[in-house]
């Protein structure tokens, strides 16, 4: 190659060719929905899914929040329980293909997965929902595996924590899906007369029936910044009541103003803020940590 070679490339506005090129790594880089400030991956994962930049929570799923708020060790229950389509869904996609996308595309067997553990080695129950499986919705399998968490947080004596992240009622189970919101509700009265703890953890998005029952009946109520939280989305009551809303209506921050949460808790402190919610309501006979 002549030594002025690469001067006629740039003169003659030559770039690297195709076959030099090199790809960026896929999954290396995070860019945040709020702000579009861009990091690692890594950076992104060590703070939490929460952006450096502007403190946005990132929507995460079960796997992440038992990572996050566990002593590492957990034990998965309840997965045998899977949902079938008894009505025979028939739309776009029938019911039946839908769960079977939702499975391969998310490699979970439902909405909600249900998971004991210890936090600071005290025991506690999750049952935490992931909006990848199908927004998600409450069918006939949320509602038993909800109502199996409860029962063994009352067999154990442990307390309950449920992460609401839904879109609602799944309607491809019709009643079967709003039957769940009595259901889950009677079961969760069994927990408060035996005097057992019931965390309810709402996280971005909670709306529809899942708000309209077990989300709203802990005995503490909690949230993560800007998380959303409704029964009807605040795009159907504008168009309802043809007027503007206030400024963050149905945030997190709107709801813990007007007496609906507790408390909002980042991310980061979490597991700390968890740890000390378990140390103050752990009393016997409830289960104590191993020393």
């Amino acid at each position: 190659m002549d030594d002025k070679s690469w001067f006629k490339r740039f003169k003659d506005g030559i770039q690297t060719a195709t076959k030099f090129k090199r790809e960026t790594p896929e999954g290396l880089w995070f860019q945040c929905a709020n702000c579009s400030e861009t990091s690692t991956q890594k950076d992104h994962k060590e703070n939490f899914y929460v952006c450096l930049s502007c403190n946005h929570h990132t929507r995460v799923g079960s796997k992440e929040y038992f990572e996050i708020i566990f002593d590492g060790k957990y034990e998965l229950y309840f997965e045998n329980i899977q949902s079938v389509d008894h009505l025979k869904w028939e739309d776009l996609k029938p019911y039946d293909k839908r769960l079977v996308a939702a499975k391969k595309k998310t490699n979970l067997t439902e909405a909600i997965s249900v998971a004991k553990g210890k936090v600071n080695r005290l025991p506690l129950v999750i049952a935490a929902m992931d909006f990848k499986f199908i927004g998600g919705s409450m069918g006939s399998v949320m509602g038993e595996r909800i109502a199996k968490a409860i029962e063994l947080a009352l067999e154990e004596r442990v307390p309950l924590m449920i992460i609401s992240k839904t879109g609602g009622a799944r309607m491809m189970e019709s009643a079967f899906s709003l039957m769940q919101m009595a259901k889950t509700s009677a079961k969760l009265s069994k927990l408060s007369a035996a005097g057992i703890p019931y965390f309810s953890f709402l996280t971005d998005p909670t709306s529809g029936g899942v708000t309209a029952s077990f989300a709203m009946l802990g005995d503490i109520n909690f949230s993560e910044p800007g998380a959303l939280i409704a029964f009807a989305g605040p795009r159907v009551i504008k168009e309802t009541i043809k007027q503007e809303l206030p400024e963050g209506f149905q945030r997190s921050e709107f709801l813990l103003d007007h007496g609906f949460l507790d408390f909002i808790v980042e991310r980061k402190d979490l597991k700390e803020k968890l740890s000390d919610l378990l140390m103050i309501f752990n009393k016997a006979p409830l289960a104590t940590a191993e020393e």
